[in-house]
């Protein structure tokens, strides 16, 4: 089997569009959240969402291809070529054709479907414009990624509700793992701050009024976010044959489904997705230093995960560092996996754990060190990245560091 390395990482966040400013604001403890501007006052009741700010489509895309990419596909790509740039691949065409494209994203084209049915219904649009399927389709995020660096391999989205991009992520990994692909672009992309989405979201009743609380006290739910993250994926010899940098490497792989309910999880299926990365990986509970934990701020969530990671952690659970980004950047949906994993894979390389903000106290329920409302430097040689979405379907990543 390979040995896989990450060589390049990209984000576009709510907390900045680019790596530097991502990590900076989560060791900083700062907030994403704000009003949601891209959507016309009164027609939703949520007051707080994580919105990328700033992002101009023109800053990154000249007109024509604005016209071909909708937003969530916009964020892939920039996050795309801020990894492919760390990295330094060239893709010749031998290259390209052992390099995939694997995608994640929980609703697509939402901005497109939304504007194209609100003119259709309230202005009565006879046609739609003729990229409209084009732009709204799931596949476009990795079909972009593909055409601009020329990438012939595996292409394609997953679509698994919240753990969209760490099943794309894992699937990624075990292509190249076993030597079907050389490299691969991986990650997970979702624009979901739109009226309808939104409305959607409002009707299950577990947004958070004002902020996003996990495993605290008084939480009262979670914050919409949106944004992208995508990651370069190398065998470890292609990697070291061209002396790129390595950041981490990834050596574990769980995932399975409840079966069920469809909304509320099952800490069996989280704990059999946990054990599965760590028998993937061969790393013993002991050995995992950090949890980029899946921590939505929910009532349900929270509770279920910490029991999910006491059963798998037993005793070594009082020593284990979790922390939940999502109190900073949101529920990006299936973005989330791929912005929690690049924390993660940041956190070895500078052995510091950004915090879970907002937090007011401990829970009866949730009795773990969630690294409240502070970054922590610690040592940190291996870190779980978990995805537990609706559907009972459920991803964990397994990194370390890479020591050679």
């Amino acid at each position: 089997m390979n040995r896989v390395v990450v060589t390049g990482l990209g984000v576009v966040s709510p907390l900045g569009s680019s790596l530097a400013e991502y990590w900076a604001a989560l060791v900083g403890g700062r907030s994403g959240f704000g009003p949601p501007t891209l959507i016309p006052a009164g027609r939703v009741n949520t007051k707080v969402v994580a919105q990328v700010k700033d992002f101009v489509a023109s800053d990154h895309f000249d007109a024509r291809q604005i016209l071909l990419l909708d937003r969530v596909a916009q964020f892939a790509v920039v996050a795309a070529r801020q990894a492919h740039n760390q990295s330094g691949l060239s893709f010749s065409e031998e290259l390209s054709e052992q390099t995939a494209v694997v995608v994640g994203t929980a609703v697509g084209g939402q901005n497109t479907a939304e504007e194209s049915l609100r003119r259709f219904y309230t202005e009565g649009a006879a046609r739609f414009h003729p990229m409209t399927i084009p732009k709204a389709m799931s596949s476009a995020p990795p079909s972009h990624i593909s055409m601009l660096f020329g990438i012939r391999g595996p292409t394609f989205a997953i679509s698994s509700a919240c753990a969209s991009a760490t099943h794309a992520i894992g699937y990624a990994f075990q292509l190249i793992r076993c030597g079907a692909i050389t490299c691969a672009m991986a990650g997970g992309t979702d624009a979901c701050i739109t009226p309808g989405t939104l409305k959607g979201w409002e009707a299950l009743r577990i947004f958070a009024p004002d902020t996003c609380r996990p495993f605290s006290r008084d939480r009262k739910g979670m914050v919409l976010g949106e944004g992208a993250a995508i990651l370069v994926l190398e065998a470890l010899n292609h990697a070291l044959a061209r002396g790129a940098e390595i950041l981490t490497e990834i050596v574990g792989f769980g995932m399975g489904a409840d079966a069920a309910d469809l909304t509320t999880p099952d800490p069996g299926g989280m704990e059999r997705a946990i054990n599965g990365a760590l028998a993937s990986a061969t790393l013993a509970p002991d050995m995992i230093d950090y949890v980029n934990a899946h921590g939505t701020g929910t009532a349900i969530n929270d509770k279920l995960e910490t029991a999910a990671l006491r059963a798998v952690f037993g005793t070594s659970a009082g020593t284990l560092a979790v922390s939940s980004t999502k109190s900073m950047v949101g529920h990006a949906l299936g973005a989330s996996g791929a912005l929690e994993l690049v924390a993660a894979v940041m956190a070895i390389r500078d052995q510091v754990v950004p915090p879970t903000m907002n937090y007011l106290g401990p829970d009866p329920a949730c009795d773990l060190d969630y690294v409240p409302n502070e970054a922590r430097r610690r040592p940190v040689r291996a870190a779980l990245s978990n995805s537990f979405a609706f559907g009972g379907l459920n991803a964990v990543i397994a990194i370390r560091q890479f020591a050679g």
